[in-house]
């Protein structure tokens, strides 16, 4: 008797017990009151220079514009962003374990993306193994499609390594074809992820567009001597000069070429080019000089971007990948209004799969990736205009000979 009473209390306990769980677990779905967003971004070490003028200020843009207009739809109601951040110190260990952090102790709904190549593919298989949809934007890789592949949680939005290099090439070519630049190229690129492959596919590039690499040297991420290598690039003599450099190097290359007078028919830097602080600091010398990235300086939907970046941050953003980082951050919004829930696979996939309406225009991935994008940019007149792929809408004629130093 006692036993059969023991046994139905317990079943009855038991019972209880999981309603109780199971009430407890649908009323805190249901009373969810905000989309928690976290990532760790580089506020110190060589990378802060390039998060804080292309990822943070359109993290808080976007943040800001979508609280404004009552936050994140889900089904009937909207629901307000709320920010959970950390400087990952330019280091890859650091950003793993933030990354670590946001998912396991902050559990944060979404994690947004580092800055930079190599920190994107460093907490690439973090986040694949979390489940977090990972929109690698500032990240420049042929290992794109594989990781594509590899990660279905992944996407990249900045192409890879030899379409910019091709593209690179390709204008190039053009351009000794028609007998505007000799067939020498000087070269320099940053150990970095980036450069390192840029470099690659720069080199084989270049030697099927005919080109010979007079001068071609990698120099270490974070160099602070950089005279001796314009020096020695200067010494090398060829029409044209290109750097895969990161934002502190491009700006000491371009103020080195200027003190030595060597002025190349071609200045090609890399990140940092099409930043608002080169033309601030550089001012007419800016004029002629290319580099990585471009936009649509003729489109209504950038203008508009712009003028809404500067009132927001105090500063205009960059003229690549400041637009599409908006831009994958506005995807990511409208996959997870379309999904209508934080099921951050089912956002994953309705990213890869979707199309969207952004501030670049209509955005469709393939493969996880962005198809069409901008390899060589040139400041004409004050703006950064996108050059090649000329394909492109708004893609501008090349200046060249670029105009002397002043």
């Amino acid at each position: 008797m006692f036993s059969a009473n023991r046994r139905k209390l317990l079943r009855m306990a038991s019972a209880t017990a999981m309603a109780v769980a199971l009430g407890t677990a649908a009323s805190s779905a249901g009373a969810q009151d905000k989309i928690r967003i976290g990532y760790a971004i580089s506020k110190t070490g060589p990378y802060a220079g390039g998060a804080s003028i292309t990822t943070l200020p359109n993290y808080q843009l976007w943040v800001k514009d979508v609280n404004a207009a009552g936050g994140v739809k889900l089904g009937d109601k909207r629901l307000p962003i709320e920010v959970v951040e950390y400087d990952d110190r330019s280091s890859s260990e650091e950003a793993v374990k933030a990354i670590e952090r946001l998912a396991n102790q902050d559990k944060v709904d979404f994690i947004l993306p580092p800055w930079g190549t190599g920190l994107n593919l460093a907490v690439g298989p973090t986040l694949n193994r979390l489940g977090y949809p990972h929109l690698a934007v500032t990240s420049v890789t042929d290992k794109a499609p594989e990781l594509a592949k590899r990660w279905s949680n992944a996407t990249f939005w900045l192409g890879t390594s030899t379409q910019i290099s091709n593209a690179l090439a390709e204008l190039l070519g053009k351009l000794k074809s028609e007998g505007k630049i000799g067939g020498s190229i000087a070269m320099v690129s940053v150990a970095d992820q980036f450069g390192i492959e840029l470099a690659a596919a720069g080199r084989e590039a270049f030697k099927k567009a005919g080109f010979t690499l007079a001068y071609d040297k990698t120099y270490p991420l974070g160099s602070q001597d950089i005279q001796p290598l314009m020096k020695d690039a200067m010494a090398a003599g060829a029409d044209t000069f290109i750097a895969f450099s990161y934002p502190p190097d491009t700006l000491a290359l371009t103020e080195q070429a200027q003190l030595l007078k060597f002025n190349p028919k071609i200045f090609y830097v890399g990140v940092g080019t099409a930043f608002p602080l080169f033309k601030d600091k550089f001012a007419a010398n800016s004029d002629g000089v290319m580099g990585i990235g471009g936009w649509n300086a003729d489109s209504p939907l950038l203008k508009d971007y712009l003028a809404r970046h500067k009132a927001a941050t105090g500063q205009e953003p960059d003229r690549w990948a400041s637009s599409i980082t908006y831009a994958s951050l506005q995807v990511l919004q409208q996959a997870i209004e379309k999904v209508g829930k934080v099921d951050r696979a089912a956002v994953a996939n309705e990213i890869r799969s979707g199309t969207f309406d952004t501030i670049i225009g209509k955005v469709k991935l393939k493969d996880g990736l962005l198809q069409e994008v901008w390899s060589v940019g040139q400041w004409q007149n004050g703006e950064f205009y996108g050059l090649a792929p000329t394909s492109l809408p708004g893609a501008r004629a090349s200046v060249v000979p670029k105009p002397q130093w002043q």
